[in-house]
């Protein structure tokens, strides 16, 4: 069956081509896909060139009605993640999902573990992670779990060990050195610590928080029982990691966190050779690469308000924007040929993004275009396809940017504890009012991520800059296979851009697919495109 259906995929990827090149010049494309059940190029993704949808467990989806979000919750709603149809109007279309800290542990964030073994009882057990893997793989969606290596909360039992054997002087205790842990004279500048109770002089590293003590990977018996933990969740069908806080494992010592990665992610290599890895290393570009021999990192630098993903939709230079992204992915391949970029917005730890994409002035489409027509492997950010809000604010807590997703049924949960933001600042409606929206944010996204996926160019092609001589307008030449495509954007507000393709030295022979608030054509050489709108020319 599954030879057929290969077969049947390939036949239906050459009509679509076909079809594309010979596609009449002065005739608009549409932004809509075609009306059709069966999926032009179905989603068959065997490598990890994935769009991936982050999801902050606690404020996602609610399956038993506690006011929590939980893995059954997840499960219920993946239709509206991926429903198996790329072409799909209803369905985000999403092939990988990143969970944030679903183990157990005394905080509504999750980030502090008390055993890496259970799943905490908020979210479920071991058997609604394992039929949430099953029903994803069954879509070819791809799940990583976040991993905390760095710190655990301090009433784990290793840390209960760790204080009871200083408070003795047990330095026979095998959780002696379990933890990092320092003198008044050997504390080192910058380090962040706390008193070890009962021990007299004697401090453990918490850059983070009191509350999370940070393990110690000089001592060989942590670095294997972190393997083992990683290795347990890989052998239950988990397809990789998101890791937290990389560069803290040694804090301010770049090339011994990198060693220890470099360690670190070949042995999970040795379980599974084709495992998802990415890290978070919130720091400069610089620092970024140089963990990128062992895994992929977020890159922050496109990021956030004042990144060049925002810039450049709110109108501003294009050309910043590629040249950028060009010489990233350059510097990344430089670094590790198999390495991809990821690109994001915004993420659990930062003010979302519609803050500062207003929707009213359609930014979060213009972004949404310029990072998921790019290459690599994009995250999105649960509640950014609908326009979520939500800011730290001056009561300064993180719990703002994690509200409860707005589903505008019953099945949302709670916000969580010590959120602030007001229901009343939410003004871009829900799913369910999106999903009949035609011309919705969240419509948008599910059309933007089915062109993605249809073109393994994008995500997998190598790119050059083109400057079209304009800070409105400009993109992509796209090479993958013998294939190449232009990807091409207009940031502009209010007016449209034409240019000769010939003149600008491109050779495209058809106009294959159009997404924005305008539209475009190409009539001979001769291609316009609106404002805040985005081509893919063959």
């Amino acid at each position: 069956m599954k030879q057929i259906l290969l077969r049947v995929t390939a036949l239906l990827l050459v009509l679509t081509l076909a079809g594309c090149a010979a596609a009449p010049a002065e005739v608009p494309v549409s932004t809509e896909p075609p009306e059709t059940t069966v999926p032009v190029v179905p989603d068959e993704t065997d490598d990890n060139y994935r769009v991936f949808y982050e999801i902050f467990v606690g404020s996602f989806a609610d399956a038993n009605g506690d006011g929590k979000g939980d893995l059954a919750g997840i499960l219920q709603r993946l239709d509206y993640l991926n429903d198996g149809n790329v072409l799909s109007e209803t369905s985000l279309g999403v092939q990988g999902l990143w969970l944030t800290p679903i183990f157990a542990s005394p905080s509504y964030h999750k980030y502090d573990v008390t055993d890496y073994y259970r799943i905490d009882s908020d979210f479920g057990s071991m058997d609604d992670l394992k039929a949430l893997l099953d029903a994803c793989h069954e879509r070819n969606v791809k799940v990583i779990l976040d991993l905390v290596l760095n710190h655990t909360a301090k009433n784990h039992t290793w840390f209960q060990n760790f204080r009871e054997a200083h408070a003795k002087g047990d330095t026979e205790n095998p959780y002696y050195d379990y933890y990092t842990w320092y003198t008044e004279e050997t504390l080192p500048a910058g380090v962040t610590s706390q008193p070890i109770p009962g021990a007299q002089g004697e401090y453990y590293e918490c850059n983070f928080s009191p509350d999370m003590p940070e393990l110690n990977y000089d001592n060989e018996t942590v670095r294997e029982e972190m393997r083992k933990v990683a290795q347990f969740y890989l052998d239950m069908g988990v397809d990789g990691f998101r890791f937290d806080a990389v560069k803290y494992i040694y804090y301010g010592q770049t090339a011994r966190c990198v060693e220890f990665w470099q360690w670190y992610t070949d042995e999970l290599r040795k379980i599974n050779p084709e495992v998802y890895l990415v890290g978070e290393c919130w720091s400069g570009e610089s620092e970024i690469l140089s963990y990128y021999p062992a895994m992929n990192c977020f890159n922050f630098g496109a990021a956030q308000a004042e990144g060049v993903i925002a810039s450049a939709a709110k109108d501003q230079d294009i050309n910043r924007f590629t040249n950028y992204m060009v010489s990233f992915l350059n510097k990344v391949q430089s670094a590790n040929p198999q390495g991809m970029m990821i690109s994001f917005l915004s993420n659990h730890d930062m003010d979302r993004s519609a803050g500062y994409l207003m929707l009213a002035n359609h930014f979060p489409q213009m972004a949404a275009n310029l990072y998921l027509l790019c290459g690599g492997s994009p995250f999105l950010y649960y509640g950014e396809e609908i326009g979520m809000k939500g800011v730290r604010g001056s009561d300064n807590t993180d719990a703002n940017r994690r509200l409860a997703m707005l589903w505008g049924d019953d099945g949302a949960p709670r916000n969580p504890e010590g959120s602030t933001y007001s229901p009343s600042k939410q003004t871009n409606g829900t799913v369910a009012s999106q999903l009949e929206n035609e011309g919705s944010l969240l419509r948008y996204y599910c059309r933007l991520i089915s062109i993605r996926t249809r073109y393994p160019e994008i995500p997998r092609g190598s790119y050059q800059a083109v400057d079209l001589g304009s800070p409105k307008c400009g993109g992509f030449q796209v090479s993958y296979e013998g294939s190449t495509l232009f990807i091409l954007h207009n940031i502009s507000t209010d007016l449209p851009f034409t240019v000769d393709l010939s003149e600008a030295g491109l050779s495209c022979e058809a106009l294959c697919e159009v997404i924005g608030m305008s539209e475009a054509t190409l009539e001979g050489t001769k291609l316009t495109v609106g404002p805040q709108t985005s081509v893919i020319l063959r």
